[in-house]
């Protein structure tokens, strides 16, 4: 299978990063090293290629009920200038992919979606909007976007200096227009690191010139091994491990995104709003390790007797909070901040501790 490159291919290559398969696609693991990008992104800014993520715009008057049909969160709370996190569910309740809304401007909606589920994604929204009437047109522009993802502590400083003062008022899940190296971006204060930055979209055609300005003014290139080891520390779930088609909101704890009363209705309201009446048979919860060894995703849950009683969906070690980490499917009784857990990893006991909330928050 011949993978996808982004618009900066040829400039991870340049930098001599170790390139390896994602989603479908040829992208940067590492520059340096993991744990040298890892503290760039918590002590000062990192600069990560996430063009491989997909864009599908939806404009028309009937944008909104259109947009909102496909996903669980209330976008009629959206105003322009603002974007939610949210997921998009199957009939039966499971998770299609997360995702972020942005509204765009009057009637005009942008949802953000994960770069292995693009063509899936695509799919499920024809299909869910197979019916509907209103007047409103969906556009796959994946293509025509890099995203750059700007982290850190140091990142809105970075950004605001060479994109435009005003983008350093952008609160957190907002929106504003700034031009770098002459290019006109669309700076998006989100990320996927637990660090303060921005998402910026960028003309497919312009990424290395805003790439080249970012890294001359002293953005260090991150690979997504950090972001790995990133997201994890923050409590960041990744699809396709976390979660994925056969995982409801509510058993991986994103129960907060699924508004059930919402103003327009959405594809596996009534299987979420049954889940929630009845309750969910297992939770995903956080762990630190207590004992010696770090636990990586495949890894057992052990119940009773060391029967198998659930799944480790992601782990690894903790660079800025020390020592190893993971999250993992358990039976809902077990499910308890501070209760031990005992994990099997190729035939070896490793004991945890559960861990409430992000293993990692920025002061």
């Amino acid at each position: 299978m011949t993978l996808q490159t982004t618009p900066l291919h040829a400039t991870h290559v340049a930098l001599g990063a170790k390139m390896a398969a994602f989603g479908g696609w040829d992208m940067p693991i590492q520059y340096e090293g993991i744990l040298a990008e890892h503290e760039a992104v918590r002590t000062s800014v990192g600069l990560f290629d996430v063009s491989h993520m997909g864009e599908v715009d939806f404009v028309g008057k009937d944008a909104l009920p259109a947009v909102a049909k496909l996903v669980t969160h209330d976008v009629s709370k959206l105003v322009p200038g603002k974007a939610q996190y949210t997921v998009t569910c199957q009939a039966d309740g499971g998770i299609v992919d997360d995702c972020i809304v942005y509204q765009l401007a009057e009637e005009r909606y942008r949802i953000v979606i994960n770069a292995a589920n693009i063509a899936a994604d695509l799919a499920h929204f024809e299909q869910g909007l197979s019916g509907f009437e209103g007047d409103c047109t969906m556009t796959d522009r994946s293509g025509e976007f890099a995203l750059l993802a700007v982290q850190g502590p140091k990142a809105v400083g970075m950004v605001a200096e060479l994109g435009g003062a005003s983008l350093a008022d952008v609160p957190s899940f907002g929106l504003g227009e700034g031009a770098i190296a002459g290019v006109d971006v669309l700076a998006a204060r989100t990320g996927y690191t637990g660090e303060d930055g921005f998402e910026l979209f960028v003309p497919a055609s312009e990424a290395v010139a805003v790439w080249s300005a970012l890294t001359d003014a002293g953005a260090k290139p991150i690979g997504l091994g950090a972001r790995d080891t990133l997201r994890l520390e923050a409590r960041l779930l990744l699809y396709g491990n976390d979660i994925d088609r056969t995982t409801n909101p509510y058993e991986a704890g994103l129960g907060w995104v699924v508004k059930l009363d919402k103003p327009h209705p959405f594809i596996g309201q009534e299987a979420l709003r049954s889940i929630k009446a009845v309750g969910v048979s297992r939770k995903l919860v956080g762990f630190k390790v207590t004992s010696r060894g770090i636990v990586r995703a495949g890894a057992e849950v052990l119940g009773e007797g060391d029967a198998v009683v659930g799944r480790v969906t992601s782990g690894g070690v903790a660079p800025t909070v020390g020592g190893a980490i993971g999250l993992a499917y358990v039976p809902a009784s077990m499910a308890s901040p501070g209760a031990p857990l005992r994990l099997s990893q190729r035939g070896r006991v490793i004991e945890a501790e559960q861990v409430k909330g992000p293993f990692y928050r920025r002061s």
